[in-house]
């Protein structure tokens, strides 16, 4: 094959012309083939159905945001597939049954406009609440379309009457005040970055065309994202612009009289605005002043924002990382800031409390969050950071139904809990247990198991191994109402493995397995399995392997480099030509990650992590079943499509099935979400249990 951008060599680029007739028509002949060996059989229907009820289910936690008086709520079930987005007071939702009042039907809005629109959010004007920007996507994808809606007469607002609409396209959009908002989207050729994304960012006034916005900011031909904001808290207004530059590295300009001031930080870090303080997270070793401080990578630090903009580098640390912990999340509330710290991936909670004046050095107060569990999963989500002290915690593990809780930081009450998630399956039995495997180069690699408490320790039991490693992102425990019908109900052992390019252990975590070094996140990988096994939890033959997006990336690495290992594979919305990824669609946003395939010193290294390189008609792979969506505008349906056909050209066990809707997450609604995974779980059920 071909190493040239174009890869001429490549008999299957035709698969990368997403609705080409040739392209869907082999999709629907492997949709065909799908639907008749794995979706007719008894135990798919009934797999099926079971997540179905528990992703339609009434008792899930409606998770709400507080605007203004209300919350606000978006919601699926079975007589509403796209859903409804609507509203109630804290008075009712505190009840078992609350009085919900719809502020918008997607269904009803599709069946009267003939479209396919998928929610994607709403950003409302405080504080008077009256308007939203409204954003809608067809059949899932990441481009989506802009409309204003009035929250009063629950209409969207007339072009004609001066109401804003943003065409579809990849972009973001802000309020500055009730007659303009800042737009960021596809002004026209060369407006749009490599990636896809927006270049430039524009003041929207109400009533005007979107062509005479005023150029807020312009960002260089190669930048990866431009978008422009404006922080309505009272007496503490601003206006900024983040250049997003790559993938971790960014600037970031406040607009004063006319004029664009930057803050003065490391590309690297990201920096936040809170009333009077900033604040910035680390990513890499700063010495702000030569002979000064240094701050490790990884920290939080704090100073008066006018102070800093004037000059001053005199910073207070707000967290630090060590060896084992990392920081996970920071919320702020109206007087406090909540952290959220992970210690080899097990979470807690630490409020701090700044100064009353913003004075630069001045430790800030430590404390707790009263009555928080110290098992499982947190999550802090501030009610309103402007006005309120209160904070949504969202508590979960692997076993344990979601609950979600009030709590008023500051305060001695405990948490008021207002909503639990019904228990969806058996855990009578099931044990969470931590483990740690060793990588090839002695790296110590933590991982969570779900089994039996009375597990035969005889290599027999159906293991499936899940990942990610990339981005920084964290995988942490939470509960799963599929996951525990499908699997662990069954007597499957469920496992999860933090490797490295994760966020687990902070920046230094995932900065470990970057361009050349991805081979370590693969290493990582390959021990926790081959841990699993030498532990007789399972064997090869029974261990499976599952992952999607940059997870897929994983699995698909996983499947060319140690074949041997697993029984069963799941490569689900992946990347997979890393030849070619950067030239298809927002591929080029993730060259800080992966490298530059272009560059030829960089493309050495990144061939040895392309999958759609790296298969051997003379290898013997265990099954696999890749599963893309056509409606998935970040990483191009092309990736799994070349990889399927390639493996069904040299006769491989290979299942393919391509979702017709549902971007990047794979599904537009609960029925194809249903549908997606009850493919994964059967699929590797009956390669890994018999």
């Amino acid at each position: 094959m071909s190493d040239s951008p174009e890869t001429p060599g490549d008999p299957y680029t035709w698969l990368e012309e997403v609705e080409s007739q040739r392209a869907l028509a082999w999709v629907r002949e492997r949709n065909a083939e799908t639907a008749a060996a794995l979706g007719a059989t008894p135990e798919f229907g009934a797999t099926r159905d079971a997540i179905r009820e528990v992703l339609d289910s009434r008792a899930k936690i409606p998770d709400v945001s507080r605007i203004g008086e209300h919350l606000y709520n978006f919601w699926r079930d079975a007589e509403h597939p796209r859903g409804l987005w609507r509203r109630t007071t804290l008075e009712s939702y505190r009840t078992p049954e609350p009085d919900w009042e719809t502020v918008l039907d997607l269904d009803a809005l599709n069946a009267a406009e003939g479209e396919d629109w998928v929610w994607h959010g709403a950003t409302v004007l405080r504080p008077e609440y009256r308007k939203a920007l409204v954003e809608l996507s067809h059949g899932g994808s990441d481009a989506d379309v802009t409309r204003e809606l009035d929250l009063v007469t629950k209409q969207f607002v007339d072009p004609a009457d001066g109401g804003f609409l943003r065409p579809e396209a990849k972009g973001t959009v802000s309020w500055v005040d009730e007659d303009e908002i800042f737009v960021a989207t596809d002004f026209g050729p060369g407006s749009m970055t490599p990636s896809g994304y927006p270049r430039i960012a524009k003041r929207w006034r109400r009533g005007t065309p979107l062509e005479a916005a005023e150029t807020v900011y312009e960002g260089a031909a190669t930048d990866m994202y431009i978008a422009a904001f404006k922080d309505r808290t009272p007496g503490f207004e601003r206006e900024y612009v983040v250049r997003t530059i790559a993938f971790y590295a960014e600037e970031t300009f406040l607009l004063r009289e006319g004029a664009l001031v930057r803050v003065e930080v490391p590309t690297s870090a990201e920096v936040g605005f809170h009333r009077e303080w900033l604040t910035v997270t680390l990513r890499e070793d700063w010495t702000p002043v030569e002979g000064g401080p240094t701050f490790a990578g990884g920290s939080l630090l704090a100073a008066p924002l006018e102070d800093f903009l004037a000059g001053s580098r005199d910073l207070t640390v707000l967290f630090a990382p060590s060896p084992t912990t990392s920081l996970s999340g920071a919320a702020f509330t109206r007087h406090h800031l909540v952290l959220t710290v992970l210690d080899d991936v097990k979470n807690r909670l630490e409020v701090l409390t700044p100064p009353r004046e913003a004075v630069a050095g001045v430790p800030w107060e430590r404390g707790e969050l009263a009555g928080v569990p110290s098992i499982g999963t947190v999550g802090v989500r501030a009610v309103d950071r402007v006005e309120s002290d209160d904070v949504w915690l969202v508590t979960t593990d692997y076993l344990t139904p979601t609950t979600l809780s009030l709590a008023t930081v500051g305060a001695d009450a405990a948490p008021e809990p207002l909503k639990g998630m019904p228990a969806f399956f058996d855990t009578t039995g099931l044990a969470v247990s931590q483990h740690f495997a060793t990588s090839a180069d002695g790296t110590r690699v933590p991982y969570f198991q779900v089994a039996r408490e009375d597990l035969e320790h005889d290599g027999t039991a159906p293991t499936l191994l899940y990942g990610y490693g990339g981005f920084e992102i964290s995988l942490l425990p939470s509960y799963s109402g599929g996951l525990g019908r499908a699997w662990l109900e069954r007597g499957g052992v469920y496992t999860v493995a933090n490797i490295r390019g994760g966020g687990e252990y902070g920046p230094r975590w995932h900065q470990a397995a970057l361009k050349e070094n991805r081979h370590r996140a693969y290493e990582d990988f390959a021990a926790v399995a081959e841990d699993l096994v030498g532990r007789g939890v399972t064997a090869p033959a029974h261990l499976g392997i599952q992952g999607g997006s940059n997870g897929g990336l994983l699995t698909g690495n996983m499947l060319v480099r140690r074949p041997d290992l697993f029984g069963a594979v799941v490569i689900q919305v992946p990347l997979l030509d890393m030849r070619r990824y950067s030239r298809l669609l927002a591929g080029a946003s993730w060259m800080a990650e992966y490298g530059d395939p272009d560059d030829p010193a960089q493309w050495g290294f990144i061939r040895t992590f392309s999958p759609y390189h790296l298969v051997e008609e003379s290898t013997d792979y265990p099954p696999v079943l890749l599963t893309t969506s056509t409606r998935d505008d970040r990483v191009h349906p092309g990736h799994a499509r070349k990889l399927a056909a390639r493996l069904r050209e040299w006769g491989k066990d290979v299942t393919y099935y391509e979702n017709v809707e549902g971007g990047h997450g794979g599904a537009a609604d609960n029925s194809q979400a249903a549908h997606m995974s009850a493919l994964a779980y059967r699929f590797l059920w009956e390669r890994l249990a018999g």
